[in-house]
């Protein structure tokens, strides 16, 4: 089915009402209501986005002649970062437009750094541990880059001989995270990059989540281990300034030690009639908008303004992870370094408690391997934490209770691991086909997931599991009357 074009248009007044009908059934960011996805850091700080945004609304940061203020904002942008992050007068980057764009340039730039200066590679490989983003997988995949995943400690950072022993002669890149965003853990940067710069091949910290947050956790006293370009072996480090900048969406930093490093990442056209054509990343177009916003809240937060914030927000996730151990059945897991963490249990079920913390408006993503559930405190969460907990506590109470429905799921969960062990595996396929659009529910995702991660959890052959995802992906973006 397709939306007819509008035959004719409506006023601005419908127009919104409309809009703000839609957002109405969004989660409630706002209130301190989601634990991913959107960080907030007051209203005051929102109006002066907005204001920034708009300033420069049409702007077009393609073209740095045509305009210059935009080009001011980007290097002095990159340049305070690099000075955050441990950088020298070398250092260079650019602004993209999120975390997967500088991971994806830091894959690109790996390859061609390797086709220039280590030719004999033609089957490029890159060290992953099991928790680095999926970003590197999608780079991996447009890149044709092999990503080589490596195992984690029992505390959830990269186990270090894993990533050695996973050295080939066609290695180009190692990644390690600061912190991980499934578990907020911080991997050990200096011992992996050293394996990086005893063979001669690039190291990224990815530090898309912590990289506006761990300089000043670790200038407010908090044990940080060392993570950025001050590391021998770490050639380049991505941060999100929409993320702990607070800056508007979308906008990251993606740094190189040498300006030298960062050239493998251009683009550049010089026999289009259309003219020379450069391009820095991998957007044309490049909005000016977000680059002004995240240039405008640096200089108004300031050093000062951003540690006021970190020590109120590591003082509300201690809060917040006090109230989870406290909690019969759950527990934080490991020892995360920042206000990034994971609620994981022995014995309750954390996507039923989920459903649960769902019913009271809550959102926090589930994750796997192990079953957890994801928790980013931002500084839109300060003022939540009591009423978060008592809802969590209550929440535990209601998934021990039993029930109908929980035993229903739990048989069908049992069942399911039980029909994959002793089915082939065409007929697995199959019932996956069919599963994929009962759990799709006409084109989106159940409302309660309890079952579903269950089932996931179940599955032998992974490619069935994306099949399934690539379903419910497709429903969901598909227009609906």
């Amino acid at each position: 089915m397709t939306l007819p074009f509008p035959s004719t248009g409506k006023t601005k007044d419908e127009v919104l009402a409309a809009m703000r009908a839609a957002r109405d059934h969004d989660v409630q960011w706002q209130k301190g209501r989601a634990f991913s996805l959107v960080y907030h850091a007051g209203h005051d700080v929102d109006d002066l986005l907005k204001e920034a945004s708009l300033l420069f609304f049409s702007e077009n940061g393609l073209n740095p002649t045509a305009f210059p203020s935009l080009r001011k904002f980007e290097t002095e942008i990159v340049s305070m970062a690099a000075s955050l992050l441990g950088g020298d007068d070398n250092a260079a980057g650019t602004v993209t437009s999120g975390g997967t764009e500088s991971l994806l340039m830091t894959v690109k730039t790996a390859r061609d750094w390797a086709r220039k200066n280590r030719p004999e590679i033609t089957q490029p490989e890159m060290i992953l541990p099991l928790s680095g983003h999926p970003a590197f997988e999608k780079a991996a995949q447009y890149f044709d880059v092999k990503p080589v995943r490596t195992a984690l400690r029992a505390d959830y950072r990269a186990d270090v001989e894993s990533a050695r022993q996973a050295v080939t002669a066609n290695t180009i890149l190692m990644v390690g995270s600061a912190p991980a965003y499934p578990h907020g853990v911080i991997d050990p940067i200096r011992e992996m990059a050293a394996i990086a710069q005893e063979h001669g091949f690039l190291f990224h910290t990815d530090a898309c989540v912590g990289g506006f947050m761990l300089p000043f956790v670790r200038k407010l006293g908090y044990p940080v281990p060392d993570f950025d370009l001050s590391v021998p072996g770490v050639t380049s480090i991505s941060a999100d300034l929409h993320k702990y900048a607070y800056a508007a969406k979308g906008a990251s930093v993606i740094l190189y030690k040498t300006a030298e490093l960062r050239r493998h990442q251009m683009f550049v056209s010089i026999n289009w009639p259309g003219g020379i054509y450069p391009s820095p990343s991998m957007g044309g177009t490049r909005p000016g908008a977000p680059i002004a916003a995240a240039w405008a809240v640096l200089n108004y937060l300031g050093e000062s303004g951003y540690l006021e914030m970190t020590d109120l927000v590591m003082k509300a996730a201690r809060r917040f992870q006090d109230g989870v151990n406290a909690t019969p059945g759950i527990k934080v897991i490991s020892d995360p370094e920042m206000s990034v963490f994971a609620i994981g249990s022995d014995g309750l079920d954390v996507y039923a408690l989920a459903d649960e913390l769902t019913k009271r408006n809550w959102h926090l993503d589930r994750q796997q391997f192990p079953p957890t559930l994801h928790m980013t405190v931002q500084f839109g969460h300060v003022e939540v934490v009591d009423e978060f907990l008592n809802d969590l506590a209550d929440a535990a109470s209601a998934v021990r209770k039993p029930s109908i429905e929980k035993t229903a799921n739990q048989l069908l969960v049992k069942t399911a691991n039980f029909l994959v062990k002793i089915l082939p595996e065409a007929w697995v396929t199959r019932l996956m086909d069919k599963a994929s659009s009962l759990l799709g529910g006409g084109g989106g995702l159940p409302s309660k997931m309890a079952p579903m991660y269950g089932l996931i959890g179940s599955l032998p052959n992974r490619g069935d599991l994306k099949e399934m995802v690539l379903d419910l992906l497709d429903g969901m973006t598909r227009y609906k009357k």
